[in-house]
């Protein structure tokens, strides 16, 4: 009979955390998901969501973190003839199909400016422009910077910035003649293929690391304060491909979604 009020203490307790409401993140419903619901689905390039509409607000003190950027649309700035000027054209992905987003992407806020720190920061991507010419470009978040303008984020806030953008190549990366930057292989066959002072074969021949930098822009639609996250889109301009120096860049732009979350 004696160990009737401790039963009791101890089913009010159990009852108080099973009715007690609590908030689940997108990130975290996403985290539980099956295996099975999502192999195959193309699910697992999609960014969390939160629910429209959602008009609160939260501060950025601190650190930034789970941000999630999925490529929606994507652009390549060239000129439709000869005698035209270069300007965006739609184009298509091709590849990767179902890998193009960055996420996990995390960093601290120094004032009112995101800086990234890691998280997987680039993607690999592959786009047909509708002349049939194909651009590889690196999609990517590293050192990212981008100044939110206050201490909080609510719906309609916007932060603008730049990337960097590191080599679609690395400097193993053999070319069909197996030239390379690293190994010492700068021509094809002999000293002639070097062309003396042709600068398209030196192009060709000599590799280089050529890195970029691009701009962004993150807009923010949603903000959900009880779970301290926020939706939207983001703009981005990077350029494409170099092919270590062989041929010349295009910009590309990438519009598409956001999501993040306060650390």
């Amino acid at each position: 009979m004696r160990f009737r009020p401790l039963l009791a203490l101890v089913l009010a307790f159990c009852l108080t955390f099973i009715a007690a409401p609590s908030s689940v993140s997108a990130s975290g419903e996403r985290g539980n998901a099956r295996f099975a619901d999502v192999v195959n689905t193309g699910k697992a390039n999609d960014c969390p969501t939160i629910s429209a509409g959602s008009q609160g607000s939260l501060s950025i003190d601190g650190a930034l973190t789970d941000i999630c950027m999925h490529p929606t649309e994507v652009y390549v700035k060239i000129a439709k003839s000869k005698r035209a000027k270069a300007d965006f054209v739609p184009a298509k992905i091709i590849s990767p199909r179902n890998n193009t987003t960055v996420e996990q992407v995390y960093g601290d806020v120094s004032g009112s400016t995101f800086k990234e720190q890691g998280g997987i920061d680039f993607q690999l991507i592959t786009v047909l422009s509708p002349n049939g010419e194909e651009f590889p470009f690196v999609f990517s978040a590293k050192q990212m910077a981008v100044d939110f303008k206050g201490k909080s984020i609510a719906p309609g806030t916007q932060a603008s910035g730049t990337t960097y953008t590191p080599s679609y190549r690395t400097g193993d990366f053999l070319d069909p003649k197996s030239r390379a930057k690293d190994t010492g292989v700068e021509y094809a066959q002999g000293l002639v293929a070097l062309g003396g002072d042709d600068e398209e074969l030196a192009k060709e021949n000599i590799k280089r690391d050529l890195d970029g930098s691009g701009v962004i822009t993150l807009s923010i639609d949603n903000v959900d304060s009880d779970t301290q996250e926020f939706a939207g889109s983001f703009e981005a301009i990077q350029p494409s491909d170099n092919d270590l120096g062989s041929k010349d860049p295009v910009d590309v732009k990438i519009i598409g979604e956001l999501y993040g979350r306060k650390a």
